[in-house]
Order: structure tokens, then C-alpha cells, then sequence
């Protein structure tokens, strides 16, 4: 339950853990039944030149804000260190060090110890539905919830959703107090918000400040459009809930940007509208089925653009089209570019993750795309997000010997079938070398070269043939281990 990873910079999840008497970071997870989108609150925005009462907002939720305990047994693998035959540390990079000598007589720690975890929570209906973060109760052996009145309920998990960072907890009261449900949807740049939590176990903190961003995309496999703030949240921030002007909850607190474990000036929560169609399938089945389309996108720089024959860099590109998905099956090809979904332009890469995400299986679309040079209209059926997906046997053989890449400045050859098996691809050119344009854009040996402006390659030929109709700039479609992204090379 780290609260950062291994990255100078990095996105953390507010929530706070214990082990021993030392404080880490840790996750959470929630989710509520009783309302609906349907019921969302709307109100007008407050006037220029006022602020909220934040004193009446925390006097009318802080009852309904909880804090929300756990522990569980975590499973931690210990570094099995080998003597060598003088009984040092001949296999580490220790060597002979005295100093490790000492630990070495120190008895091992046990694989699985108990880890305390610490978030917060708010009550959603008054027959004991309490939303929160998964992270915050994910590997749980036991949920405890505390009331503002000091008050302790055992939990019971609902269910969680991970893909959103939604949990619903069920604790055994009546006739207890709830928040107000706001409408996230109604929340623009600059409106005021406030958060009610237990950051690092201080029980009722309130923390205020405005919606820095709408509709943020974070890295990972996150579909949530998140609302950016400048509320400071911190470890056991994760949660608890996030009020608008007017006192009615429109987010829950799940993650912050930082270098140090602690705030820094940006906070995400996720959208209410969200959590609450989390929770009422949570409620009605105990878990969640997510809409896919089936595609890897990334974002579209103005180079890209260029080289796909865009006038602007809007728009998903798309960089994988899994076998057997739902976009698959409606033709979508690599290199297109997606701009509207369902008659909506698409902004951006994350814009189009998001929205696919609030959808069910089953639900149908219209993509218009942007597909060899010209507008074209898609329909399609999304998947369940966890549907099995056709497997791509295609393992067509590809001779041929190392090539120059000419002016991209490329050492190709094609794979070998051993390599496409590894790589999970029926085709491309193994990077052997890179130098010029292509090393300049950050191609580098061991990448493979799937195609050239959307066009797959498999030898060194066609790449030469496609090279050679573009004088100024080219995408390639690249992929390294997992991940694949198209890459601009600047050639004149």
C-alpha cells in the first residue's frame, strides 16, 4: 500500500497506512445505492465577487463524513540473498561489506504481516450505504467505519470497482445522517470546492480551494475524466468527499500529483455522476461491467497530425485495434484517427477513454474517423471490458537480412516467426540500429516499426516504398515491449 511509486514524480492515491508506527501511503475503494444520477442537485454559480459559506457547508455534511479504518494481511516477498562458500554476500552487490554482515545475522521477516490502513468515507443513504475509494479497502481482511458521534461499525463490502477506484460499504445503522448529491457535470474552471476527510488521521478536516482542471486523463488504465483541484488533500484524504459552492457533494477525493508522498497543489477526485452509477450496479448485481471498444488511442501532437493529413490535433489516434473487439469488428483500422463518438468531437485520447467507460456492454455508438485521407462513419457494439477477445494467430513467414533504413536513418530486418511470437505481432521490422531523423525522434534499437503512416511493413522494401512518397515527415507506428505509439520523423 505505497502512496508513490518509484518515479521522482508520481501520482498517488491518497489514502494512509500504518505498519509498525511508521506512516505510508496506501489505497481506497466505496460506493452508494440510494441515489440516482436522476436525482442529481443543480444549482446556479455563486456571485462574482462572494464566496460560499464554507462554515454552513461543513456544519451540514460533517456528521455524514466518516473515517474509515482496515487491515489485512499483506504479502510481501523477501529477497532470498545466497552465500557464497567464505559465508559472504558473493551473490548481491554487498560483497564482503561488514556492515551487511551484521544484518545478515538478523532473523527474516515473515511473508505476510498485517498492514493497517486508514481513508475516509461519506454516508450516501441513511440505511448505512457509505461511498469511498477501492483502494482504500482492497486486500481488506476487516473494514471498520467511525461516525462523527465516535461511533464504530464492522463493514461490509459491497463490492469495488477498480477501474474507477469505487467501493460501496453496507455498516449495520438506520436514520443516519447523509450528504447532498451535487451534479459534477455542472462544475467549470475556477468554481469553488471544499473537502471534509481524515488527512493523516486528523479526524473533520476541511480543506478549500477552486477546480484547476475538468476532465483530466491520467497515465495508467484509468477511464475516469477526473476533476482537478487546488484542495490540499493528503494521505487518508481518500474518500471523503468533495462539495461544490452550494454544499452538495460532486466528487470523490482518490489521487494526488506528487514527488514527496504528500500534497503539492493538484488534486483529482472522481466525478459523482460516476461513483453513483458505480454504486447502483455494485447494488443491484455486487459488480460492475464496463463498455470497450477495443482500441489503443494516444494523443495527437501537431506533427502527427501533419503526417495523417489533419489540419488540427483533435481527435484519438488510434495505435492497437484488439482482434475480436468491438471496434474490430466495425473496421477500424491502426492510424485511424477517431473525432467524433456519437456525434460529439472527441478532443483528445483521454476524452474518448472516458466517455466509452460511463457506457454499458451492449450499448451502440457512431464513430466518425478520420481513415486514409478522408471522413468515414463507423457503427459499433462495445464489449464488456473483461469480454474475451480473439487472439491473433497470424504468423505469415517474413525473410530477408538486415537493411539501412536510408534517410530515416534506420537499421532494419524483419522478425523472425520466433520473434513475432514473442512480440504478439504477424508482422513488422526489428530496429537494429537508429541514427539521424530516426534517433532524433527517439526510435532506438530493439523498437519494431509496425507501419509507416498506418500502412503495415514487413520488410524493408515496402518501408522504402512508403518512405519515399513523403519528403518532409512520416508517423511510425511503434512498438516497445507492451506499448505501442506512433512516432513523427522529421526527414527534410
Amino acid at each position: 500500500m505505497n502512496l508513490t511509486h518509484s518515479k521522482k514524480t508520481t501520482l498517488a492515491l491518497a489514502a494512509a497506512a500504518l505498519f509498525g508506527g511508521g506512516a505510508l501511503g496506501g489505497w481506497a475503494a466505496a460506493a452508494h445505492p440510494v441515489a440516482t444520477p436522476a436525482a442529481l442537485v443543480s444549482e446556479a454559480p455563486i456571485a462574482l465577487g462572494t464566496a460560499p459559506n464554507y462554515r454552513a457547508i461543513v456544519k451540514q455534511n460533517r456528521d455524514a463524513v466518516v473515517g474509515i479504518t482496515t487491515d489485512g494481511k499483506s504479502k510481501v516477498k523477501v529477497q532470498e540473498y545466497h552465500f557464497g562458500p567464505d559465508n559472504s554476500f558473493g551473490d548481491t552487490p554487498f560483497g564482503n561489506d561488514p556492515f551487511f554482515q551484521f544484518f545478515r545475522q538478523l532473523p527474516v521477516p515473515p511473508n505476510n504481516f498485517v498492514i493497517r490502513g486508514q481513508g475516509s468515507g461519506f454516508i450516501v443513504g441513511s440505511d448505512g450505504i457509505v461511498l469511498t475509494n477501492a483502494h482504500v479497502v482492497r486486500d481488506a481482511d476487516h473494514v471498520t467505519v467511525k461516525l462523527a458521534d465516535r461511533r464504530e461499525f464492522k463493514a461490509k463490502v459491497l463490492g469495488v470497482d477498480p477501474a474507477t477506484d469505487i467501493a460501496v460499504l453496507k455498516i449495520d445503522a438506520h436514520g443516519l445522517p447523509t450528504v447532498r448529491l451535487g451534479n459534477s457535470d455542472h462544475l467549470v474552471v475556477g468554481d469553488y470546492v471544499l473537502a471534509i476527510g481524515a488527512p493523516f488521521g486528523l479526524e473533520e478536516s476541511a480543506t478549500a480551494g477552486i477546480v484547476s482542471a475538468m476532465g483530466r486523463s491520467l497515465p495508467g488504465d484509468s477511464s475516469v475524466p477526473f476533476i482537478q483541484t487546488d484542495v490540499a488533500v493528503n494521505p487518508g484524504n481518500s474518500g471523503g468527499p468533495l462539495f461544490d459552492a452550494h454544499g452538495a457533494v460532486v466528487g470523490v477525493n482518490s489521487q494526488i500529483y506528487s514527488n514527496s508522498g504528500g500534497y503539492q497543489g493538484v488534486s483529482f477526485a472522481i466525478p459523482i455522476d460516476i461513483a453513483l452509477r458505480v454504486q447502483d450496479q455494485i447494488v443491484a448485481h455486487g459488480k460492475v461491467e464496463h463498455a470497450r471498444l477495443g482500441v489503443i488511442v494516444q494523443a495527437l501532437s501537431e506533427p502527427l497530425a501533419r503526417s495523417f493529413g489533419l489540419d488540427s490535433p483533435s481527435g484519438a489516434l488510434v495505435s492497437k485495434v484488439e482482434p475480436g473487439s468491438a471496434a474490430a469488428g466495425a473496421g477500424l483500422k491502426t492510424g485511424d484517427v477517431i473525432l467524433k463518438l456519437n456525434g460529439a468531437a472527441i478532443d483528445d485520447s483521454g476524452e474518448l477513454a472516458a466517455r466509452i467507460g460511463t457506457m454499458a456492454p451492449g450499448d451502440k455508438v457512431q464513430l466518425e474517423v478520420w481513415h486514409d485521407g478522408s471522413k468515414s462513419t463507423y457503427d459499433a457494439k462495445l464489449d464488456a471490458a473483461n469480454a474475451q477477445l480473439a487472439s491473433n494467430d497470424d504468423a505469415s513467414a517474413a525473410g530477408g537480412t538486415e537493411q539501412d533504413g536510408g534517410k530515416l536513418g534506420l537499421a532494419v530486418r524483419p522478425l523472425t516467426p520466433e520473434e513475432r511470437n514473442q512480440a504478439g505481432v504477424s508482422g513488422g521490422l526489428l530496429v537494429k540500429d537508429a541514427n539521424g531523423a530516426a534517433a532524433e525522434s527517439g526510435i532506438r534499437a530493439g523498437d519494431i516499426v509496425l507501419s509507416v503512416d498506418g500502412a503495415p511493413v514487413s520488410n524493408d522494401k515496402q518501408m522504402r516504398s512508403l518512405v519515399g512518397r513523403h519528403a518532409h515527415q512520416i508517423a511510425l507506428l511503434i512498438q516497445r515491449g507492451d506499448s505501442r505509439i506512433f512516432i513523427p520523423v522529421a526527414m527534410g
